[in-house]
């Protein structure tokens, strides 16, 4: 009997093991049929802006971001003016997620009835796993077309007078969590100068970073240096902004200190008229609210 019982545990032993093993080896087939996984790095910065330039990020695919951008006038004006607060310069802007690595939005600004438009596309992703990229590059394009009446109605005035273009490499990196750092070498090309003495490109190299506080906190800064000697018929200073990202569900709002009263890129290189120092700084927030347009198919 005890025989029995023996040869009984013997092989109820060896069917688990037959069992477990083929379970293993079917494990195995599934795994090598499985692509390795792509993690891709989100939100190295909380929107589309550092602080009033551009940033490395799109909205997602499908999502329309409607950005509100408002500027204060600047602190130097004094008390008559209330320290810049009688004045007030807003952009309404639409940015819209055509893929995972394209963008366009449009704009208006009230400072000379600006309109704007621009494309960016996201060439490289920062990603690890399978794919490992150790940065995000974002190329943008932009065109800027001012609609006020001419300051010179006796000459004849041309069109493309009025326009200026920009373009940018913005290289991204975020280092862990909590901090994100982007170079962004940037041309500006004006059709009509001033004055023979000014340069019609104009180059610039910016640099942002943002720290995070908390889940919904960040402290973001950005610096665009103008490099001397090209712009000579007004005063022209490199621009600095920083400011507090804070983010409620589906809006973002960005409240900066900046010395560029412009709101695009066009504006905020070439037209920064003062610096810090002497009381050029504008107080402005941001309102970024994204909608979703077209649903992910896993939603549908």
């Amino acid at each position: 009997m005890k025989n029995r019982i023996f040869i009984l545990l013997a092989i109820t032993g060896m069917m688990i093991s037959a069992t477990a093993t083929a379970q293993d080896d079917l494990m195995n087939m599934l795994n090598k049929d499985e692509k390795p996984a792509i993690d891709y790095v989100s939100a190295t910065f909380k929107t589309t802006r550092v602080v009033i330039g551009h940033s490395s990020e799109n909205p997602p695919k499908g999502n329309l971001l409607f950005l509100i951008t408002h500027h204060f006038g600047a602190l130097n004006t004094g008390y008559e003016n209330l320290f810049g607060l009688k004045q007030a310069t807003i952009r309404l802007g639409l940015e819209y997620g055509v893929t995972d690595w394209l963008g366009l939005g449009v704009g208006l600004n009230t400072l000379r009835n600006t309109w704007d438009g621009f494309l960016k596309v996201k060439v490289l992703r920062q990603s690890t796993g399978a794919k490992r990229m150790p940065l995000t590059m974002t190329l943008l394009a932009s065109t800027a077309i001012y609609t006020t009446r001419w300051e010179d109605q006796t000459r004849k005035n041309y069109l493309s007078s009025r326009i200026s273009y920009a373009s940018q490499v913005i290289i991204a990196r975020k280092f862990g969590e909590r901090f994100s750092f982007q170079i962004a070498p940037t041309y500006v090309h004006v059709n009509l100068v001033p004055t023979a003495e000014d340069h019609n490109n104009i180059f610039s190299l910016g640099g942002g970073g943002r720290f995070k506080i908390s889940q919904r906190v960040s402290v973001n800064a950005e610096y665009y240096y103008l490099f001397p000697g090209q712009i000579k018929s007004r005063p022209a200073y490199s621009s600095f902004s920083t400011g507090v990202d804070i983010e409620t569900g589906g809006h973002v709002f960005q409240i900066f200190l900046t010395n560029s009263m412009g709101e695009n890129m066009e504006s905020i290189v070439t037209e920064t008229a003062g610096t810090w120092f002497n009381g050029n700084i504008f107080l402005g927030f941001n309102i970024s609210r994204i909608f979703t347009v077209v649903k992910p198919k896993e939603f549908k």
